[in-house]
């Protein structure tokens, strides 16, 4: 049985946080969360948010054993950018665009 949270329009770049989905994906959730704990980027909090809130779900929602869950999928998708603008020399403006993320995270029970 799988379950699943989302963390929609997440103000941080894609890439940035693809690089910690890389590092716990196959992981137990509580292997996860001590791992995104001790991370310094921005997007471990978020991660780590996220991954709480799939492992609560499957607590409530699906009576699931915390214990034996694990992290089966962490997508990062791309979510809308908002578009701004720098002014440059000449009376110029260059565009600044602030990207978003939008991230899933798949939680399943680990076979044994």
């Amino acid at each position: 049985m799988e379950v699943k949270a989302v963390t929609k329009y997440v103000r941080i770049s894609p890439q940035k946080v693809r690089m910690l989905a890389d590092a716990v994906k196959g992981k137990p959730v509580e292997k996860a969360l001590q791992i995104l704990r001790f991370m310094p980027q921005k997007g471990a909090g978020i991660v780590e948010k996220t991954i709480r809130s799939a492992a609560a779900n499957a607590d409530n929602n699906m009576n699931l054993d915390v214990d034996l869950l694990v992290v089966k999928n962490l997508i990062v998708d791309r979510g809308p950018m908002l578009k701004r603008y720098r002014a440059r020399a000449r009376g110029r403006g260059t565009r600044i665009l602030k990207r978003t993320s939008h991230i899933t995270v798949v939680l399943a029970e680990e076979s044994v």
